[in-house]
């Protein structure tokens, strides 16, 4: 029996409108080692997303190197893998992996070739029980990017819409080829960073970002023969829900909520436990919230002119530190909104040891529109989600909301755009 811990998605160096997150990762990092020591856990997986950018700080790399020496001194037989996602620089992540494997952090980031053939040995990762026997393994693959695909022109069919996600098929094809040999009848782990048709995205908060203007691949791409997929991208814990196939495609979710509408998410990381069934056993693991994270109000909408009395209402020590005061999303009705109300909200907001971090106009009721009205209280469009104009245009125009291919097509045209 075997233990894996999936987890992704950890963004460090993320701030939210400005404000560090350091101390929130510091927090999950310790709670993480903790994990891993109680649980006696044999591998770790990183599905991706290491760092918020391609260029991480100093202090970034350093919190990132620190975490895997800590690691390392509690559980030196733990194989730990980490694959680079599309927030990730691959050669950056990669760069001091001689050093890393020394102990025990392979590192994996753009797809290897040798003489146009896949290099297996930076892409299969063997997992040791606690007698040092390889119990599974680990197929690591990074973010798909463009260089790690075939020419598109070259998966062009009649009749199919994506050449991208033949792609992306051909990709886990190849892989799990050339690893078949090796497996030797092993539980097979496969990772992946990317949407998967099915999972469930944070609005504005995680990129759509396949090449080619795709989003999300089906769940049958990866290979049949996987019991396990660790999913990177998506920030919300799930699982997710496919006909062919016994097995597990699941995303981990992040450590922290990395924007304002992962607020009710329960963040954590995946424990899966291989051997001691025919399936492998699967519990989301949930963390503390280092530092609190609210919607105010918890339901509906407040008037601007209630804002002060809310957040007194909350009763906070008023000497709490900066870092350590509570995010927190406001949501304010529309009517009687004066323009240049997020100024009149900070002013307010900063009486008290709070941080706002977003703040949300209550969308108007259909039958009450009217967008040349004089004196119309109108949003500012850096204030709205353009999928939610999307929808409330199109819902005027034909009277219904829009299907899914109707969402299908705007966000093809809308990651064109970007």
């Amino acid at each position: 029996m075997i233990r894996v811990l999936h987890t992704g998605d950890w963004h460090i160096g993320q701030t939210l409108r400005g404000f560090s997150r350091e101390r929130e990762h510091d927090a999950v990092f310790a709670r993480l080692v903790g994990l891993v020591e109680e649980r006696e856990v044999d591998a770790l997986v990183v599905a991706g997303d290491v760092f918020d950018g391609q260029n991480p700080s100093g202090e970034s790399q350093a919190r990132f190197y620190a975490l895997m020496a800590r690691l390392h001194a509690v559980r030196p037989s733990m194989t730990i893998v980490i694959t680079a996602g599309n927030h990730d620089a691959a050669g950056r992540l990669e760069a001091p992996r001689p050093l890393l494997e020394a102990i025990g952090v392979h590192v994996v980031g753009n797809v290897r070739r040798r003489d146009g053939a896949i290099d297996l040995g930076r892409h299969l990762v063997p997992i040791r029980d606690p007698s040092g026997a390889v119990a599974a393994q680990v197929l690591a693959v990074s973010y798909p990017t463009a260089s790690c695909l075939p020419p598109l022109a070259s998966l062009m069919r009649a009749g199919e819409v994506s050449p991208i996600v033949r792609g992306v098929r051909n990709l886990y094809d190849g892989l799990y080829e050339a690893a078949r040999p090796r497996l030797d009848g092993l539980p097979l782990l496969v990772t992946g960073h990317l949407h998967v048709a099915g999972g469930l995205e944070s609005e504005g908060a995680e990129r759509r970002i396949l090449v080619g203007g795709e989003h999300a691949v089906p769940p049958d791409v990866f290979p049949e023969a996987a019991v396990y997929v660790a999913l990177g991208h998506l920030h919300r814990a799930q699982e997710i829900r496919h006909g062919s196939g016994g097995r597990t495609v699941r995303y981990c979710g992040s450590l922290i909520p990395l924007s304002a509408t992962e607020q009710p998410y329960q963040h954590g990381v995946s424990l899966v436990t291989l051997g001691d069934g025919p399936a492998p056993r699967v519990e989301h693991l949930a963390l503390p919230r280092p530092v609190p994270f609210w919607r105010l109000p918890e339901q509906g909408e407040i008037a601007l002119a209630d804002l002060g009395d809310h957040l007194a209402a909350l009763a906070l020590d008023p000497t709490l530190p900066p870092e350590a005061q509570p995010f927190v999303q406001v949501r304010l009705a529309r009517a009687g909104l004066p323009a240049g109300f997020r100024a009149e909200v900070d002013r307010v907001a900063s009486a008290f040891p709070v941080r706002v971090v977003d703040v949300r106009v209550t969308a108007p009721d259909h039958a009450e529109v009217d967008l040349v009205a004089p004196g119309a209280v109108l949003a500012r469009l850096a204030e709205r989600d353009p999928e939610d104009l999307f929808r409330l245009a199109f819902e005027r125009t034909h009277g219904c909301p829009p299907e899914a291919a109707h969402l299908d097509v705007f966000h093809r045209a809308r990651a064109a755009a970007a």
